[in-house]
């Protein structure tokens, strides 16, 4: 992942209705810190935080931010929390923690599903079970997302984490084998049991027909190192 540049004034106002007026003025209200940097409030241009996303297609963006003070100075960041608008996703605050480039860090990357696979090609359905990775790597080796291909996926099958080809430079850092992804039939049916009778209670067996449907994957916090 390159790296991106991001401009940072120094604010001193703090509170909603100071925030509120950075937004007016197409900026929001952000914060740096870091292991060996004490907090720094700033403000930067909406466009241009929306713009470093785009560019690298997720949440991940490894940032040089200028920071515009007495005396200009940079910073290599990750964005650590962004705060969204609950309706209208507008951004709302930016969390920048300072990163050591020859340091690895541990964050959180979305999981790319590449291809069509076999069981979708006959009628099955894919199932997300989880959508992104916890992995360690150097800042310059974070991925955008980590790419796997489905294509030879059948109806029944299932991949796990450690089943996922990673980038040179980039380990998974759970140890759990968790389920990522698995194609499930669209309709199952169950045979209708025939009746029976158990200490004199007969019991009639009902057929039973479900819909399988897609499952949401959940999300994870971005985990990086506390200030």
């Amino acid at each position: 992942m390159g790296l991106l540049e991001i401009n940072a004034n120094i604010r001193t106002a703090t509170g909603n209705g100071p925030a509120r007026v950075l937004r007016r003025e197409g900026r929001i209200p952000a914060i740096l810190y870091g292991t060996a940097t004490d907090p720094v409030l700033l403000s930067v241009d909406n466009r241009e935080l929306e713009h470093a996303f785009k560019q690298t297609g997720s949440g991940q963006a490894l940032i040089n931010l200028v920071v515009h003070d007495s005396e200009m100075y940079t910073k290599s960041v990750i964005v650590k929390e962004l705060q969204t608008h609950p309706t209208t996703l507008a951004l709302l605050h930016a969390d920048f923690y300072e990163i050591d480039m020859d340091r690895k860090i541990t964050l959180n990357v979305p999981i790319l599903p590449v291809g069509k696979s076999k069981g979708v090609e006959e009628g099955g359905l894919l199932q997300s079970i989880r959508r992104e990775l916890e992995i360690t790597c150097l800042p310059d080796q974070i991925p955008a997302a980590i790419e796997v291909d489905i294509t030879e996926l059948e109806i029944g099958d299932v991949l796990h984490f450690k089943s996922i080809p990673l980038p040179v430079g980039v380990e998974l850092q759970t140890e759990t084998d968790f389920t990522v992804l698995t194609v499930v039939s669209a309709k199952v049916e169950i045979e209708e049991p025939e009746a029976e009778e158990i200490e004199g209670l007969e019991v009639e067996g009902e057929a039973v027909e479900g819909e399988a449907e897609e499952a949401e994957g959940t999300k994870k916090d971005t985990e990086s190192e506390e200030a």
